[in-house]
C-alpha cells in the first residue's frame, strides 16, 4: 500500500512581537522533504493550522539559502498553488495517514503550539505506531502534544532542532516569541545539538525524527523516509 504523509506547514506571515518583519514557511524544508517522499512514491498532504495559504519566509528565498529543491518549487506554478490551499488540520482525518512531518521557518512559533488540530492528528498517528518528523523550527508543533496518559510526547525523547545559539546568530533572538530550546527541555526532551551551529544534524528515537537546521532537511527527510 502506497505511504500517505501529513505535512505541516504554517499560515503566519509576520511576527506577532514585530509586526514589521515578515516571516513564513522555510521553503527549503519543505521541497526537501517533498523530493524525498515522491522519489520514494509516498503521497502526502498539505496542512496548516487555518488551511489556506501558506507564506513564504523571505529568508528562504535569498542566495544561498535558497537551493535547486526550493528553486524547483518556486518556478512551479502547480507546486506554489499547493501553498494557497491548504488543507485546515480541524478538518483532517488522521485515518490512513502514516506519519505527520512538521516543516519550519519562524511562523510556525506562532501557529503551531496553538493549533489543537495538529496536537489530535499528532497525537492519534503516534499512538498508533505512526512515524513523527520535524525539521527545524517545526518542533514547536510538538510542544503542546501529549501521550494518552497525559504526558508530554516529548518527555523523555532524544530530539533536536532550531538552537537558542543559531537564533542568536540568526539575529532572531531579541524578536523571537519564546526558547523553543528551553521550552522542549522543560518538557523533559533529551535535546542535542550539532557542535556548530548551522551544520546538519539529525536526532531519531524510534519513530520520532528531528533536524536542526535548514542544513539538515534532507537528512532528516531521508531519514524519517526509512521508517516506512
Amino acid at each position: 500500500m502506497t505511504t500517505r504523509i501529513l505535512i505541516a506547514v504554517t499560515n503566519t506571515d509576520r511576527f506577532a512581537t514585530r509586526p514589521t518583519h515578515r516571516t513564513g514557511l522555510w521553503l527549503s524544508e519543505l521541497t526537501h522533504a517533498t523530493d524525498v517522499f515522491e522519489e520514494r512514491g509516498f503521497e502526502y498532504t498539505l496542512i496548516s493550522p487555518a488551511g489556506g495559504r501558506s507564506p513564504l519566509e523571505p529568508r528562504s528565498l535569498r542566495f544561498p539559502l535558497m537551493d535547486a529543491s526550493a528553486r524547483r518549487w518556486h518556478r512551479d506554478p502547480w507546486r506554489m498553488a499547493r501553498l494557497e490551499s491548504t488543507l485546515a488540520a480541524d478538518e483532517v482525518d488522521s485515518a490512513g495517514y502514516d506519519g505527520i512531518y512538521f516543516t519550519g521557518g519562524h511562523g510556525v512559533m506562532f501557529d503551531f503550539p496553538s493549533s489543537t488540530g495538529l496536537q489530535r492528528l499528532t497525537g492519534e498517528i503516534a499512538d498508533r505506531g505512526g512515524a513523527v518528523g520535524a525539521i527545524c523550527h517545526g518542533y514547536c508543533g510538538l510542544l503542546e502534544t501529549t501521550r494518552p496518559d497525559g504526558s508530554p510526547l516529548l518527555a523523555g525523547r532524544r530530539i533536536t532542532g532550531f538552537s537558542w545559539n543559531e537564533e542568536i546568530l540568526a539575529g532572531i533572538s531579541r524578536i523571537a516569541p519564546y526558547d523553543v530550546e528551553q521550552r522542549a527541555k522543560d518538557l523533559g526532551a533529551d535535546y542535542s545539538k550539532a557542535a556548530l551551529p548551522f551544520v546538519s544534524n539529525t536526532v531519531a528515537d524510534g519513530r520520532l525524527v528531528t533536524g536542526q537546521n535548514p542544513a539538515s532537511a534532507r537528512a532528516t527527510a531521508e531519514r524519517f523516509a526509512t521508517l516506512f
